[in-house]
């Protein structure tokens, strides 16, 4: 089937064919590539913040990929798109994926040996002149998604990054990292805390940051509330400054939501006014300073906590430039409330 003939029902966005897999893996590989790019460029990440930045996204390109391995020749299970505002997989996927490489070695053990299927393939193709069969292609793509994806590559519901110290000119000491795939809205966000540290040796306290921060900060809430949480159960950190990007949605061919950009994306594909592989990608960030302290608690429980300001939020898009051409004709409002004007990114080229 020719990737022109890409089509997707209202009501669910199911990859059911080798073209397709190949296809939304160019497609998003492609758009997060110029994605991170366009952030430095931008500014609105630093130079630290922008390579973890890449290390989060990578992260999410090596499980798609993995996905798509996997599903390649699969004849009995599809991989989902997920409907909401995302444009990403279900977060099932990632799940599928951490599950079935925690049992590995048995799926490897049940798989037929390499040696066996090279020598079956070379005498179906030269000696008897026929294509191999799809369930001996998939037994193919099993052997090599079991041999060679690595489970602690694959992009899990929470993501712990290091302890770092925090860049020339900061007001603090160091600087963490996290980021998260919520479930309710089913897209990726990726978080940075900058803070100092009331104690000798901050390795004497980072499992405990890093246990609050999975148990406290692993989903979507307001940010000043995620704050003063992290504050209240860290008493030797003063977190000083957090901030949290939304990474999506993913407006695209295979996503179905109501979104304005992706409905005019659509809208332009059916038309054929805008190419097939047409995207954009809306990318959010909240951010949070302390304006100062104050204490809360008794006397002998008393404990220094942060007065955090108001959030500050930003809306971004970026689009290729004709995409950017059909957003003002068909949301121009929601376009003067954007952060900045739209930020233009290559086109997918045929």
């Amino acid at each position: 089937m020719s990737v022109n003939h890409i089509a997707t029902p209202l009501d669910s966005a199911i990859l059911d064919s080798k073209e397709h897999y190949v296809f939304y893996h160019k497609m998003v590989d492609f758009a997060f590539k110029e994605l991170i790019v366009a952030v430095q460029q931008q500014g609105i990440c630093n130079t630290i913040e922008v390579n973890l930045f890449k290390q989060y996204c990578d992260l999410l390109l090596y499980s798609i990929e993995a996905m798509r391995i996997k599903y390649m020749y699969d004849d009995e299970d599809n991989m989902k798109i997920d409907l909401t505002h995302s444009g990403f997989p279900n977060y099932l996927e990632f799940r599928y994926l951490f599950n079935d490489l925690e049992l590995r070695d048995d799926y490897l053990g049940r798989l037929t040996s390499i040696k066996t299927l090279k020598e079956e393939f070379l005498n179906t193709l030269l000696h008897k002149k026929q294509p191999i069969k799809r369930n001996r292609l998939f037994q193919a793509a099993s052997i090599v998604y079991y041999s060679s994806v690595k489970k602690e590559y694959i992009f899990n519901r929470f993501v712990q990054g290091k302890i770092i110290s925090a860049p020339k000119g900061s007001k603090t000491d160091f600087l963490v990292s996290w980021s998260f795939f919520d479930v309710s809205h089913n897209r990726p966000f990726i978080c940075f805390m900058y803070f100092n540290y009331d104690g000798a040796r901050i390795d004497d306290y980072k499992d405990t940051i890093y246990e609050v921060l999975k148990a406290t900060a692993d989903r979507e809430m307001a940010l000043d509330t995620m704050g003063y949480m992290i504050d209240r159960k860290l008493p030797k950190v003063s977190p000083k400054q957090i901030k949290r990007i939304d990474l999506g949605p993913l407006h695209n061919v295979f996503a179905k939501d109501e979104h304005a950009i992706t409905h005019a994306i659509l809208e332009g594909i059916g038309k054929k006014d805008i190419a097939l592989e047409s995207y954009a990608i809306s990318l959010k960030t909240d951010e949070v300073t302390s304006g100062g302290e104050f204490k809360e608690g008794g006397f002998f429980t008393k404990q220094t906590l942060q007065k955090w300001n108001e959030v500050f939020k930003q809306h971004y898009v970026f689009a290729p430039h004709r995409i950017i051409q059909l957003l003002y004709t068909k949301t121009p409002d929601m376009l003067n409330k954007l952060a900045k004007a739209p930020i233009e990114v290559s086109s997918i080229e045929n």
